[in-house]
């Protein structure tokens, strides 16, 4: 690994989840401008948002021996991006449209390397199945204001609210972090991380995933 890794992010969610490669990194948070182009896709807008993080912060680290590491993730009903809500009333919207059906949720992930100015992103996705959860519950956990910091409105690790059923694709992604996305990215410029990173965050995570081999063994 080079001599510093740069997280390019101050989600307590997303270094929770990098702390698992064993990798010592830095937190240093991208402000950029994070509204949807005309007729952007969820894919394409994460993988650009990642993709402006990284560059913004690389900016401050030209011609050192630097990786940074930037993330985005967004909830979408179709095509349709939910972002953070503005406040209660929005989030009790966004969860009244998730309530008992599946979304999306898309995590676009971009490492840079400062010495060169390599660029490699990806795109994670998984499809995620709602509870039919009563609006007491939902009254009850806009009151932890946990629902305001999150895109869609909630946290799937919510030990309280626990609002996903029965998902069978990578729950890191959906917290913000897809590990073995970063892991084969990371490959492409000749670094490995931990082998065992994928047994270490279902651990974490205590879920036993079923798509970490297909996602390592993909390649672009």
């Amino acid at each position: 690994m080079p001599k510093t890794l740069i997280l390019a992010s101050s989600s307590p969610r997303r270094k929770e989840l990098l702390a698992l490669t064993r990798q010592p990194f830095e937190v240093l948070a991208a402000d950029i401008n994070e509204d949807v182009l005309p007729g952007e896709d969820p894919r394409a807008y994460v993988r650009r948002l990642a993709e402006e993080k990284a560059a913004k912060v690389a900016e401050r680290f030209a011609g050192q021996d630097v990786i940074v590491l930037a993330a985005d993730t967004s909830v979408a009903q179709g095509q349709r991006i939910l972002g953070k809500p503005a406040d209660e009333q929005e989030a009790r919207q966004m969860l009244a449209e998730l309530r008992g059906r599946q979304h999306s949720v898309f995590s676009g992930i971009a490492v840079l390397r400062t010495m060169d100015g390599q660029l490699h992103s990806d795109v994670a996705d998984t499809s995620v199945p709602m509870r039919d959860y009563t609006q007491a519950e939902v009254e009850a956990y806009i009151a932890t204001g946990d629902p305001l910091d999150k895109a869609g409105a909630y946290a799937i690790q919510h030990a309280g609210f626990h609002p996903v059923e029965e998902l069978q694709g990578c729950r890191a992604n959906v917290i913000g972090l897809p590990l073995c996305h970063l892991k084969r990215t990371m490959e492409k410029f000749d670094l490995s991380l931990p082998q065992d990173l994928p047994a270490a965050c279902q651990a974490h995570l205590n879920y036993q995933c079923p798509v970490s081999e297909a996602i390592l063994e993909w390649r672009q």
